[in-house]
């Protein structure tokens, strides 16, 4: 399961009027190799998914999650910040082992090799 808190799906809301994009966009989410921690969050638009994505919706926003990166975000929560110090999208993942700083890589609990 993915979940949005309600602060980053008014933010994805907003993201998505402001670009025109189709009313049924929807988040592709996934990891890629990098980043100072190993791995970064992926983090894009779309309205179409594979067989072999892993589909859910918060907030009836659809989540959409290749089964390689479903390993390691399983159970994410996503958020958004806003303050003085920082705005933008915050990853809880209860899979990872360690952060960066700035919060975009992690490095997994189990990491496959």
């Amino acid at each position: 399961m993915v979940t949005l808190t309600q602060a980053a799906a008014t933010e994805i809301r907003k993201i998505i009027e402001e670009n025109k994009l189709p009313k049924d966009t929807g988040l592709r989410l996934g990891v890629k190799g990098g980043g100072c921690a190993g791995y970064t969050y992926t983090f894009d638009f779309s309205n179409t998914h594979d067989e072999f994505d892993k589909c859910f919706e918060s907030h009836n926003i659809p989540i959409f999650i290749d089964r390689k990166s479903y390993i390691y975000i399983k159970d994410i929560e996503i958020d958004f910040a806003q303050s003085l110090m920082e705005r933008g999208f915050k990853f809880n993942n209860p899979n990872a082992n360690a952060a960066c700083g700035c919060g975009t890589s992690f490095s997994p609990k189990n990491a496959l090799t």
